[in-house]
């Protein structure tokens, strides 16, 4: 019998906004007062810095990026820059891993899977790059993934080409990989793609590789999470 876990779409939604959630959410599963929960989200443009930063991958100064309306954003993610905006999808699992397996690469690997197997049902041939975390079409990027795990509890997540202008990744290095590219869903199908019906094929997935039932929660987020 699968796992009942929560499921939340919480549409556009700033990135340190989003942050604080995940904090008081990881808190709450560490204490069991929740279940294991996946949100998927967009975010306005904003460039993250993981803990693995390197100072040249930002192409520009801060005041350029803030010219141009696009937050910089330190962040506890694995990983180096990336950046996130309107039409990428977005996700933050907030499992507890001692559920999982209780190993870090396992879950990156599963991460991978879930989002490779979501693109394969648009006929989208995706797959992993020897040394390189996250999902790539040929020599193209199409998913990036910088997680963080205190206590067995993971935080961030995915982020999944969609729709969204590619053109914000040329204002970094991503990840810190010169040699490679991105590219969307939109690109490769030379077509929009319906973020409603990419959401569900990916929780779908989810459920599927993680031995879950995701369902939204049954009582207001802010009443579960009264006291955290």
């Amino acid at each position: 019998m699968s796992a009942q876990g929560w499921v939340l779409d919480l549409g556009l939604m700033g990135y340190r906004q989003a942050y604080a959630l995940q904090t008081r959410l990881h808190e709450a599963r560490l204490k069991g007062e929740v279940p294991d929960v996946l949100l998927l989200l967009e975010h306005p443009p904003v460039i993250t810095l993981g803990k693995g930063f390197h100072a040249e991958h930002l192409l520009f100064a801060p005041e350029f990026y803030a010219q141009r309306g696009i937050e910089v954003c330190p962040t506890d993610r694995g990983g180096d820059v990336t950046c996130h905006m309107p039409g990428q999808l977005v996700g933050y699992p907030l499992f507890d891993l001692r559920a999982h397996g209780r190993d870090l690469h396992r879950f990156l690997r599963q991460l991978e899977e879930v989002l490779i197997r979501a693109l394969g049902e648009y006929g989208i041939v995706a797959g992993r790059a020897p040394g390189y975390t996250g999902v790539w079409v040929g020599n193209e990027k199409i998913a990036a993934i910088g997680i963080k795990v205190a206590r067995w509890v993971s935080m961030h997540g995915f982020a999944l080409n969609v729709n969204n202008d590619l053109s914000l990744f040329g204002l970094i290095v991503p990840c810190g990989i010169a040699d490679r590219g991105v590219t969307s869903m939109s690109r490769l199908l030379s077509a929009p793609v319906p973020m409603g019906e990419v959401k569900a094929r990916v929780i779908r997935q989810f459920e599927a590789v993680f031995g879950l039932q995701l369902c939204p929660p049954e009582t207001p987020l802010e009443s579960a999470l009264a006291g955290v």
